[in-house]
């Protein structure tokens, strides 16, 4: 049986191009480039090429690039680093925010500094009034995902930075969702901090980078050496860095054919699907949802045996963050758009990626909708429903 991958907002498969780009790391390119030898001038070469090529799809200096290890220490190198600069202050972020984000927050939050958390609509978009009205003249910074890694959702970045670059906040946004799938120049989007991550677009995984904007405060998460311009200390990882540089640039080039084979494709699957299975909800809405990204609520049976049921018949996809897996709690986004709680305990995440065909959507059409059929079928709640139906 041949097996179906739609779980690439979870992570991607590094390309081939990727992975022979980073071979020579592995091998005989292996010195420090911190070293002033010809072995690790070698190697600095290479790195800086990869930190200009990130710089340069981002519309950034080399200078505002700095390297992490994924987008969870970048976003709390941007949330944590801002705060400690400040010393004190209000933030702002939302209700759909990756935990990366929304948890450094809390934590601030129990260490002095206010935080205020603000909601969606049941579209899952932020309301930049919404923004206006939480910002006060002590708020220290302002952090909005670009989109939504469960929904899909795309956040009006553009909007919000107006409000914030007029009352002189930072704004922070997780582009780990974004980068290399939509148009994120910083100065475009007008932001002061952005995360993205290397997995996300078929690079290495282990490999980030926070992008800080020239003048920004933020003081550095990591401390003990002078690496990234003492903003982020330990030996580099040159071999992600260049798979990293190498994923975006190829990335970039297929962005918008990509796109539009996505948009094609998330139309047929959705239609289909709705026509076939009664009672299920499209989370999010056409036009403000990134299209390779589905989240199907399914009434009257539980996310995780859909789940296990979708993986026999060998098709891989999630019930929501990979990074929330293994929780019983329902989703916080789902439920900040005012799903109720059973319903939001029915949802899947099909997302597709660069290689997902139209046949292994076609298969995925074919086996969904018996699957539900049979799982509400063995369900209480299916067997209540079906009491009240015949009630009337």
């Amino acid at each position: 049986m041949n097996r179906i991958y739609l779980d690439h907002n979870a992570t991607t498969p590094v390309r081939t191009e990727v992975r022979e780009r980073m071979l020579p790391f592995f091998g005989e390119l292996y010195g420090n480039p911190s070293s002033p030898h010809s072995f690790g001038q070698e190697v600095k070469v290479q790195f800086d090429e990869a930190r200009e090529r990130i710089a340069s799809q981002l519309g950034a200096s080399p200078a505002e690039i700095v390297f992490t290890s994924g987008g969870t220490e970048s976003d709390n190198a941007a949330i944590k680093g801002v705060a400690y600069a400040a010393g004190e202050g209000h933030i702002i972020t939302t209700l759909i925010e990756h935990p990366a984000v929304m948890q450094p927050a809390s934590y601030l939050g129990k260490t002095g500094f206010e935080v205020t958390f603000v909601g969606v609509g049941s579209d899952g978009i932020v309301d930049p009034d919404e923004i206006r009205k939480a910002l006060r003249p002590d708020t220290i910074l302002v952090s909005v995902m670009h989109v939504n890694n469960e929904v899909g959702t795309i956040q009006p970045i553009e909007q919000i930075s107006a409000l914030t670059r007029e009352a002189g906040v930072p704004l922070h946004t997780d582009a780990v969702q974004s980068f290399g799938k939509l148009p994120t120049k910083v100065d475009d989007l007008g932001i002061d901090l952005m995360s993205v991550a290397a997995h996300k677009i078929y690079g290495p995984k282990g490999i980030g980078v926070l992008y800080i904007r020239k003048g920004t405060r933020i003081d550095p998460l990591i401390i003990g050496g002078a690496q990234e311009k003492r903003r982020r200390s330990g030996t580099e990882n040159i071999a992600g860095a260049v798979g990293f540089g190498e994923a975006i640039v190829r990335a970039e080039k297929e962005r918008v054919q990509v796109y539009d084979r996505m948009r094609a494709m998330r139309k047929r699957f959705v239609d289909a699907i709705t026509g076939e299975i009664p009672d299920i909800l499209i989370n999010g809405i056409e036009g403000a949802t990134f299209p390779s990204t589905v989240s199907v609520s399914v009434s009257r049976v539980e996310g995780e045996s859909l789940l296990l049921s979708l993986d026999m018949e060998g098709v891989a996809i999630s019930t929501g963050s990979a990074c929330s897996s293994g929780s019983l709690e329902p989703s916080h986004v789902l439920v900040s758009m005012g799903i109720e709680t059973v319903l939001a305990q029915g949802t899947l995440r099909f997302s597709m990626g660069r290689g997902t065909t139209d046949e292994e959507i076609d298969h995925v059409i074919e086996v969904f909708p018996p699957i539900v059929e049979r799982l509400r079928a063995m369900s209480p709640l299916g067997a209540k429903w079906k009491e009240q139906v015949a009630k009337g």
